[in-house]
């Protein structure tokens, strides 16, 4: 390598100090750029994981942009250690002339420290609402859920929210702690129904499909408790009463998983239908008006 430094300071004309700062960069940079691909075959060939994968692969890529900024660094700078002591005079500066960036990476590392949310998770964050597919230094990406599309189901649209917004925005993570959500479904029967009988067949099919998830659900609060302070009485599906303009509305409340909520209320509205279509005494409300033909009124009677 004193060789080629010397051989590019002959024909650069810099120093040859300077021309071997310039081959060690080059081949540290090098080194790097051709380990990355390696560890990330060997990864590959270990495992078919998506998610397993798409780890090592940012990860490395931290690991190695870290790397190269500490040995590049300490081959140009001879007091590297002191460039803590120069980044703090211009902090200030940076902060006020590229607070969003600031922001953004600050947000990154609070991310990657305390991680309020990983790859994989369900999350919304202020408006949006969707699956988390990456996770940069100044941004996150969403496949989004809900919006125009029902049910918590994806639209298709993936969005790329700044970091900075974690730290200004209220987040909700459906994949962490109690990792199911309590669903509804309103149901409204004439006050002419026996809304007795409606109510029972509500509470039979909402238990039989329940599948255990009360169980599972009881448990998970158990563990989740250790870090939240999380508390349910009751676990299983259970049927409220309340009268409205156009009859009585019976609302079934039940336990599912985020991902799951679309399908279990299909199944449970396709066995109503079918207990309520057996049932002579029991029919569904819906607004209606009534007009009545009689004699007319005699305004002097």
């Amino acid at each position: 390598m004193n060789q080629l430094a010397v051989w590019i300071a002959s024909v650069s004309g810099l120093t040859i100090a300077t021309s071997l700062n310039l081959v060690n960069t080059a081949v540290i940079l090098l080194f790097l750029w051709a380990a990355r691909p390696l560890v990330l075959r060997l990864v590959w060939r270990k495992t078919d994981n998506a998610r397993t994968r798409y780890e090592w692969r940012r990860i490395s890529g931290y690991i190695a942009a870290t790397l190269g900024v500490l040995l590049v660094g300490r081959i140009w700078l001879k007091d590297f250690e002191s460039l803590a002591v120069y980044a703090g005079l211009f902090s200030a500066g940076l902060a006020i002339a590229l607070k969003d960036v600031v922001a953004n990476a600050a947000a990154w590392v609070f991310i990657v420290s305390r991680r309020p949310f990983t790859v994989g998770d369900r999350i919304q964050i202020g408006e949006y609402s969707g699956d988390v597919i990456d996770i940069r230094f100044f941004q996150f990406s969403l496949m989004e859920v809900g919006n125009w599309v029902d049910a918590d189901q994806s639209t298709g649209r993936v969005l790329h929210i700044p970091n900075g917004m974690l730290l200004s925005a209220p987040l909700a993570n459906y994949s962490r702690g109690f990792r199911y959500i309590w669903n509804e479904i309103p149901v409204l029967v004439t006050f002419e129904s026996n809304w007795r009988k409606a109510k029972e067949i509500l509470q039979e099919v909402a238990t039989a499909h329940d599948d255990q998830r009360s169980k599972r659900a009881e448990k998970t609060v158990k563990e989740a408790s250790k870090r939240f302070m999380i508390s349910y009485s009751t676990f299983t599906p259970t049927v409220y009463t309340a009268v409205k303009d156009s009859g009585v509305l019976l609302t079934v409340r039940y336990l599912c998983k985020p991902r799951q909520r679309r399908g279990t209320e299909e199944a449970i509205w396709e066995d109503v239908l079918d207990r309520f279509a057996a049932a002579a005494d029991i029919d569904f409300a819906y607004p209606t008006q009534r007009f009545y033909n009689g004699p007319p009124r005699n305004p002097e009677a």
